[in-house]
């Protein structure tokens, strides 16, 4: 099965800063953007500004993931150390980009119920081929989107209309946080419901830019 190591089309092939220097960097960005935000008369511009850095930034954390081995619990934040089951990964991504959220609280969720949390609007699935879906996210704008399934939760990254399903894998654990295409045999494949919500959305970078929390 192709991995992470297999589709760097999509992300960088070498990630330009350690973990914890992408972190501080992030960090960095989000205070200069929040001081920009503040200030513009064009606040729409700046939020744009915000969701094509964040979708870098997210990919760059991507990159650092791959190939840490999964564990149903797993609970690491260093990747590369430890394990990490889905939901973990999944919060410690945008707590680790900068969104304020309880990692534990929320990754311990059941699916959908987490995806709600960090994007109310979505779309469901239910018993439809998995083609139906990947038709339906590249009829969307390119982004990062939360998807939950059965018993899974990962991410789908949509990037020059190519879609891939990035999570930690149960059915490869010791691969664990890979990329993949979404048909095959793999969990947003084999899964009968899934739900997709989109990240990123104007109210979510606000809340990013402003130190303000995710969710109701």
């Amino acid at each position: 099965m192709r991995s992470l190591l297999l589709l760097p089309f999509l992300l960088l092939s070498t990630p330009p800063t350690t973990y914890p220097e992408l972190k501080a960097s992030i960090v960095q960005r989000r205070t200069d953007l929040g001081s920009a935000y503040t200030r513009s008369t064009r606040k729409d511009t700046v939020i744009t500004s915000a969701r094509a850095y964040l979708l870098t930034a997210i990919d760059a954390q991507f990159e650092h993931w791959k190939g840490t081995p999964w564990d149903f619990n797993g609970t690491t934040r260093i990747p590369g150390e430890g394990t990490i089951a889905c939901g973990y990964f999944v919060t410690t991504v945008l707590q680790d980009a900068g969104f304020d959220l309880p990692r534990y609280k929320w990754a311990q969720l059941a699916a959908e119920p987490m995806i709600r949390k960090v994007a109310p609007t979505g779309k469901a699935f239910s018993n439809v081929p998995v083609a139906t879906v990947e038709a339906w996210l590249r009829s969307q704008d390119d982004g990062l989107y939360a998807v939950g399934l059965d018993s899974h939760v990962g991410f789908i990254r949509v990037k020059a209309g190519v879609a891939l399903f990035v999570h930690s894998n149960y059915y490869q654990r010791d691969i664990g946080v890979m990329a993949e295409p979404l048909e095959g045999h793999n969990p947003l494949a084999d899964s009968h419901y899934r739900y997709i919500g989109r990240l990123l959305s104007d109210e979510m970078v606000v809340r990013w830019l402003e130190h303000r929390p995710l969710g109701p």
